[in-house]
């Protein structure tokens, strides 16, 4: 099986999922923490972090220079952990990376 991203009308990820988010390129940890927006305003300033999303209780924090990435979580002092990279981590990458061409 195989998926298409179309992102404001143009294909943005095209492939098997494995492919899709193989080819996105992105580390991602999660983070466990009490203090989830402080801790996500905080990290995604810090350099090598590209994204951090919320999932329920966690953050998912993704990047595509993992010794960066994990640099700023040593820094952030929170509880993470190395996680696999999910579709919907990619989605949200795609996403922020399309512009709106429609407006």
């Amino acid at each position: 099986h195989r998926i298409n991203y179309i992102a404001y009308g143009r294909l943005v990820a095209r492939g098997s999922v494995a492919q899709v988010i193989a080819d996105a390129g992105l580390a991602t940890y999660t983070v466990t923490t009490d203090r989830p927006g402080v801790v996500a305003r905080h990290l995604a300033a810090a350099p090598g972090v590209d994204q951090v999303a919320p999932f329920g209780t966690t953050l998912h924090v993704t990047g595509t220079d993992r010794a960066a990435l994990e640099a700023a979580l040593q820094g952030a002092g929170v509880a993470w952990q190395p996680a696999e990279t999910s579709l919907e981590d990619v989605f949200i990458r795609l996403m922020d990376q399309s512009q709106d061409n429609m407006a």
